[in-house]
């Protein structure tokens, strides 16, 4: 394939015969953490439970770094960016070079629109029996079983209008029957309600690989009702080129590496999961569709695509830095006095954004905060942060968090309610949970507390509660500094909090942590747990100091939900791919991102 060519600086083939159940994941997992990972080929999968050797290469890590992404893309994401805001600000030209090149620009456009070819496509050279000749992978220990992780589900409204391709796991049954994580907020899920009501079965079709901007397309969050695929032509400048499917209408594009086609009888449901996701929790198992497969086609030299998700940093960073630039001018419709903002990965993307305003009035911030709050996939946004055009730079972290701790007050935080991603665990109901937004576009606030050291403190801290076993207090030098408070989890988090209010005079923010591979030294993983296990309703008290709750919850806290585990590698398949040379990580990097589990 062409595109391999361009991307071959960027590839590490593995040709050790590697199994689908565990090994392979595991070692895309460990590349993915690294400063410059690679795409990884593996040429020769095998399942050695079955006793089974595949066929087709396994390709993971597709977009595996930012010149990866740029290559795929053919432009930058800025570039691409600034192309989306010229169509949306397209104005009458004045000068006849101003008319040439707006003709131009309008010609070119004639390409957004997927173009159906009557002939078969590459993707339909030959059949495939059972999804069983297929190397599908078993990613974590706790998996329900195998998964496609990087399909490409394509379906249709009940009138065939409306088309539509999104990004959603595939678990398999057995040979011929997969399980559709559509989950209820999503596009898929509105078609699928409409051949629910009219008692009809509903025709999907799953593509697997070719042009990897196919698959980037499918996790875009573009408004209801437009296909993603005319995203592809307007980045490409060239129309997506589609075959119908043998045994049902759906289209698929020409070039995929493997396409499965099948029939969703809406009455028909089955426990999908568990499955170890990019939230770095488990799901949980719930009912969902299952697609019988009625066909398997694939090129003539298939290969297999497939992602591997968990604890950042994911293959999720590297196709979420497009989708932030290029949906930047659609967001600004909605909100143009928004002048950037970002997704930091270690808050999973829907917990936690960063946003850099212009404000014009008092409360501006919280117009735009929910206005976010109402827009298609924002809308599952848990966090909001609002800083003004004198901040630093969104990406610059550390810089920003000072910025935004000089100017944090009670009465700059809102705590609201609204929906949340049906991946979030933390609230007390699911899909509805707390909302909270910070406007830290004021000026500098005093600082009220008398700082001790992290020794003094502790100590402090201890004499009020004995299972306090670590204290890091951060941003000392801010107006409100950070303490960070692990404990041996006797209690709920609120009841330690009351008990520490006499400190209140030495603690401005208290987050609390259990022990639960929790280290107070690791902030990168504590943003990422925090803003994973709170629900800013229940766990946020804004009282003599401001309590943070980021406890793994149970019965003690009256939540009555069943929590999740963390998603981990098997500590001896780990080790022996360490042993192997096949993952090359140092134990500093293992522990920063928290990778391995306890052998079993």
């Amino acid at each position: 394939m062409k595109i391999f060519e361009t991307l071959s600086p960027w590839i590490r083939t593995i040709d050790e015969p590697l199994d689908v159940n565990l090994e392979i994941p595991h070692i895309a997992y460990a590349e993915i953490k690294k400063a410059e990972p690679k795409i990884l080929v593996f040429t020769h999968p095998v399942d050695k439970a079955l006793g089974k050797t595949y066929d087709m290469p396994v390709v993971m890590n597709i977009f595996a770094n930012d010149a990866v992404v740029e290559t795929i893309f053919g432009a930058t994401p800025d570039a691409i960016a600034a192309k989306v805001q010229k169509a949306l600000k397209l104005k009458p030209p004045k000068s006849l070079s101003d008319k040439l090149e707006t003709f131009k620009f309008l010609f070119d456009l004639r390409n957004v629109f997927p173009k159906r070819l009557k002939s078969a496509g590459a993707c339909q050279a030959r059949e495939i029996a059972t999804l069983s000749e297929l190397p599908i992978l078993k990613t974590w220990s706790d998996d329900g079983g195998k998964f496609i992780t990087m399909g490409q589900v394509y379906t249709q409204s009940l009138d065939g209008e409306i088309h539509n391709v999104g990004m959603y796991r595939l678990q398999v049954y057995d040979d011929h029957r997969l399980g559709m994580h559509w989950q209820i907020h999503k596009d898929s899920n509105h078609l699928f309600h409409q051949y629910k009501k009219a008692g009809r079965k509903m025709p999907v079709s799953v593509a697997i690989g070719g042009d990897p901007l196919y698959t980037w397309c499918g996790t875009a969050p573009l408004p209801h009702g437009i296909f993603e695929l005319m995203l592809y032509g307007f980045i490409r400048n060239k129309p997506a080129r589609l075959v119908k499917c043998r045994t049902n209408p759906i289209h698929v594009p020409e070039d995929a590496d493997i396409v499965i086609e099948g029939w969703v009888d809406p009455e028909v449901t089955e426990i999908e999961g568990m499955f170890g996701d990019h939230t770095g929790y488990y799901t949980l198992k719930e009912p969902y569709p299952v697609l019988e497969v009625s066909r398997i086609t694939a090129k003539n030299d298939p290969m297999f695509y497939a992602t591997v998700v968990g604890k950042p940093p994911l293959e999720d960073k590297y196709m979420g830095l497009p989708t932030e630039r290029i949906f930047l001018p659609l967001l600004q419709t909605q909100a143009p006095d928004l002048k950037d903002y970002k997704m930091p990965e270690n808050g999973v993307f829907h917990n936690l954004i960063l946003c850099k305003i212009a404000p014009q009035y008092p409360g501006h911030s919280l117009q735009i905060m929910h206005a976010l709050w109402g827009v298609g996939q924002m809308s599952f946004v848990k966090h909001a942060l609002f800083v003004d055009e004198s901040a630093p730079e969104l990406g610059d972290y550390e810089a920003l968090t000072q910025h935004i701790l000089d100017r944090l007050s009670p009465d700059a935080v809102t705590i609201t309610t609204g929906i949340v991603d049906a991946l979030d665990h933390s609230a007390s109901r699911p899909l509805i949970g707390g909302k909270l937004g910070i406007d830290a576009t004021g000026g500098v606030v005093e600082r009220t507390i008398d700082l001790l050291d992290d020794a003094a403190l502790l100590k402090k801290v201890k004499t009020i509660d004995s299972d306090v076993v670590a204290l890091k207090q951060y941003m000392t030098q801010s107006a409100n500094p950070v303490t960070v408070i692990q404990y041996e989890k006797k209690r709920p988090a609120r009841e330690l909090f009351e008990a520490l209010k006499p400190l209140s005079g030495h603690i401005a923010i208290a987050v609390f942590v259990d022990t639960c591979q929790n280290d107070v030294n690791n902030p990168y993983m504590l943003v990422w747990r925090v803003t994973n296990n709170i629900d800013a309703q229940r766990d946020v008290w804004l009282e003599e100091m401001i309590g943070v709750d980021g406890t793994n919850k149970d019965p003690m806290d009256g939540f009555t939900r069943e929590w999740p585990g963390d998603v981990v590698c098997d500590a001896d398949v780990f080790a022996d791919l360490r042993a192997r040379g096949l993952i090359d990580l140092d134990d500093e990097t293992v522990d920063r991102y928290q990778l391995v589990g306890e052998s079993k």
